[in-house]
C-alpha cells in the first residue's frame, strides 16, 4: 500500500450555507482528484452530525471544500482545531476576518491597500434612502459568491426593496466601474491575473454556470496593473493571515490608471469547480487540478 493510500482524507462539502450546491460540486471534483492522486477519500456532507461523522471516518486530514457561512467563516475550522485534525486552507481567525467584508477592508486599509468606500447600515436604512451617492452596491457583509447583490445605478430615484432573506444589516459599497480582475495565491506565490468578462453583473450564475462568464488568463492589462494585482493579493493574503490557497478580487476603472484599482474581498475557500478561477490559474502555471488538490493536502495542519 502506498503512503498516500494509507492516509484518509475527509472532503467536507455541502453544508447549510447559501452556497451549498457549489460546495457539493467543488467537493466531488476534489474527491475525484485526490483519489486519482492515491489517497483514500471519504466524502462528508457537513451537517449537524459533522463531529460524529468525523469521529467515525477517523481522517488523517480534512480537505475543506465548504463555501459560505459555517464552512468559510471560522466555525468548521474551530471544530477541526478542537478535534486536532489537520485541515486545508485558512485557520479560524483568517477565515472569520475574510468572511466579514467590512473588517477585511479595515485590514486592507491598515496595510495601505486601496478599497472602495463602504459602510454597514441596517436593512431598513438601506431601503429608506440612498446611503451613498449612486451608483453603489448593496450586499450581505458575510456571504460569498455574489449571493444577494443589488446594483443601484446612477440616477436611481430610490433604493431597491431588498428580499426577505437579506440580513438585518447590509454592506453598502461605492460601485467601481470597469473590469473584474482576480488573483490566486497558493502558499507564498501569487499565480497570475484573470480578467473576467460577463454580459451583465458578475453574479452567482455568472460565476458558477458553464458559459456564465469568460476568463482571459493572463489578463491583458498594463504591466503596472498586472504586477499590482500580484503584489496586492500577496499582501492581502498575508495581512489577513491566510494559509493554503486564497483568491483576491479586484475592480479596475481603467480610465483612472493605477488609482482605479481597488480590492473587493479575499476568498479563503475559493471555488474548486470546473469553471473556478483558482484551478484555472494553477493550470496556467503548469499545476494540474490533481496536483493542486495534492498540494493542499500536503500543506494541511492544525493551528493555522
Amino acid at each position: 500500500m502506498s503512503s498516500k493510500a494509507s492516509r484518509i482524507v475527509a472532503v467536507l462539502m455541502g453544508g447549510p450555507s447559501a452556497e451549498r450546491e457549489v460546495s457539493l460540486s467543488s467537493g466531488r471534483e476534489c474527491a475525484r482528484a485526490l483519489r486519482s492522486a492515491g489517497y483514500t477519500v471519504v466524502e462528508i456532507d457537513a451537517g449537524e452530525n459533522l463531529v460524529a461523522d468525523l469521529q467515525k471516518a477517523q481522517p488523517d486530514v480534512v480537505f475543506n471544500a465548504l463555501h459560505g457561512r459555517w464552512g468559510e467563516d471560522g466555525c468548521v475550522q474551530g471544530i477541526l482545531e478542537w478535534l486536532r485534525i489537520p485541515y486545508t486552507h485558512s485557520g479560524v481567525l483568517a477565515s472569520a476576518l475574510a468572511m466579514d467584508k467590512q473588517r477585511t477592508k479595515d485590514v486592507y486599509r491598515a496595510v495601505g491597500l486601496p478599497v472602495a468606500d463602504s459602510r454597514i447600515v441596517s436593512k431598513t436604512a438601506a431601503q429608506a434612502a440612498h446611503v451613498l451617492e449612486p451608483p453603489y452596491v448593496i450586499k450581505p457583509n458575510n456571504e460569498g459568491s455574489s449571493v444577494g447583490v443589488y446594483l443601484v445605478e446612477a440616477g436611481a430615484n430610490r433604493p431597491p426593496a431588498l428580499s426577505s432573506d437579506m440580513p438585518e444589516h447590509v454592506l453598502v459599497e461605492t460601485f467601481v466601474p470597469g473590469r473584474e480582475l482576480t488573483t490566486a495565491v497558493i502558499g507564498d506565490r501569487a499565480l497570475t491575473v484573470t480578467d473576467i468578462f460577463t454580459d451583465g453583473w458578475y453574479d452567482y450564475d455568472a460565476k458558477y454556470q458553464v458559459g456564465g462568464s469568460r476568463h482571459v488568463v493572463p489578463a491583458e492589462v498594463p504591466k503596472e496593473i498586472f504586477q499590482s494585482c500580484l503584489d496586492y493579493a500577496i499582501r492581502a493574503h498575508d495581512a489577513l493571515g491566510c494559509r493554503g490557497a486564497s483568491r483576491t478580487d479586484f475592480r479596475w476603472d481603467e480610465t483612472m490608471g493605477i488609482d482605479g484599482l481597488v480590492l473587493l474581498e479575499t476568498n479563503t475557500q475559493p471555488g474548486m469547480t470546473p469553471t473556478s478561477l483558482v484551478p484555472e490559474q494553477a493550470a496556467h502555471i503548469g499545476m494540474s487540478f490533481e496536483a493542486l488538490c495534492d498540494w493542499l493536502v500536503e500543506d494541511a495542519s492544525c493551528s493555522r
